[in-house]
């Protein structure tokens, strides 16, 4: 009996395993019941050999939850838990194992100091989806130069930054749209403004431009960014959108993917069919993206990579003592899959 059999018996990965075995976040409670009662039935105990060889080096992933963006419960959010699965896969390549922090947005100074002070490691990855540029200067002047920034971009403070090319995901969402012959949009956004999102913005509109078309004032919709049902306020955002004598644009870009897929769900209520009536187009490429019917053309970031990249650069920095500070964007992929088709 080994966490590969364990993993197998579950249905999760082995990464899964570790943090059910380990009390990690990263998964569902549900999920986490699941992997003990197995191990439990089979009577499994880690080795004492792997408690040995254990790795002393530690490496933090610091976050600032309650933000509307991101959760107390963010490691249940679909994107974060594929990073976090990835970040520490690449932290115990290196030999690093990783600690995990959080600190409510309430309070921001002193739970920030509280937190640097209780948690001792090696270095720190912050996740700064939901951080602006003053948050991420005052967390660096308490944890120092060791630290990589994470989902986020600030061309002028000296530090490690890996993030997303946002503009260029959006861009490639507005083009296909365009290619695909329709020319009428719709723009559904988080009503939680964060760089990423006002990056997507600014990169859907550039493709429509290019491509002599726009977006009409009152085809701007904005919902909760966090939901992955229908939702109320986008319902009647709709409806009243329909009621002033409009006809509902043939292709809609959402966000993320839990907005695509909150607005797909909200559609089938009013009888709207995707791709018959709308397409819909999200960003993220989360694992739900394929669950969803029909499953849902998106961007597709690679999460993999953002996380070895902020893993190697934090590494390199504690054990060779880089002090040259890097910024790094990761590019997207456009995934077509069933929920935009031709007008």
């Amino acid at each position: 009996m080994n966490i590969e059999y364990i993993a197998k018996e579950a249905g999760v990965s082995k990464s899964a395993v570790s943090f059910a075995l380990n009390g990690k976040p990263g998964i569902s409670q549900e999920t986490r019941e699941r992997i003990l009662a197995i191990a439990k039935q089979y009577g499994y105990t880690p080795k004492s050999k792997a408690a040995a060889e254990a790795p002393n080096k530690s490496l933090t992933f610091l976050v600032l939850a309650n933000s509307g963006i991101v959760l107390e419960q963010y490691y249940q959010q679909p994107f974060f838990r594929e990073l976090i699965q990835y970040i520490e896969e690449r932290c115990r390549s290196h030999g690093y194992s990783l600690i995990f922090s959080t600190v409510d947005m309430e309070n921001f100074e002193r739970n920030i100091r509280i937190a640097t002070e209780e948690k001792r490691s090696d270095g720190a990855i912050l996740l700064g989806t939901n951080l602006g540029a003053e948050q991420v200067s005052a967390i660096a002047e308490k944890i120092g130069s060791r630290l990589v920034v994470l989902d986020t971009y600030f061309e002028t403070l000296p530090l490690h930054f890996v993030g997303i090319n946002n503009f260029m995901g959006a861009y490639q969402a507005g083009t296909h749209l365009c290619e695909l012959g329709h020319d009428s949009f719709g723009y559904i956004a988080s009503n939680v403004r964060i760089p990423n999102f006002e990056e997507r913005k600014r990169g859907f509109l550039e493709a429509l431009s290019e491509n002599d078309r726009s977006i009409a004032q009152d085809a701007f919709f904005s919902v909760s960014p966090t939901m992955l049902s229908s939702q109320d306020e986008l319902k009647a955002q709709l409806n009243r959108y329909l009621e002033n004598g409009r006809t509902l644009p043939s292709a809609l870009f959402c966000e993320c993917d839990y907005i695509a897929i909150s607005a797909m769900k909200t559609l089938a209520e009013l009888g709207i069919r995707v791709p018959e009536d709308v397409s819909v187009v999200g960003f993220d490429n989360i694992t739900e993206a394929v669950i969803i019917s029909p499953e849902l053309t998106t961007i597709h970031v690679e999460k993999e990579r953002l996380a070895a990249i902020a893993v190697d650069l934090l590494v390199e920095s504690i054990e060779d003592g880089l002090e040259v500070k890097n910024k790094i964007k990761v590019d997207t992929q456009l995934v077509k899959r069933k929920s935009a088709s031709c007008r």
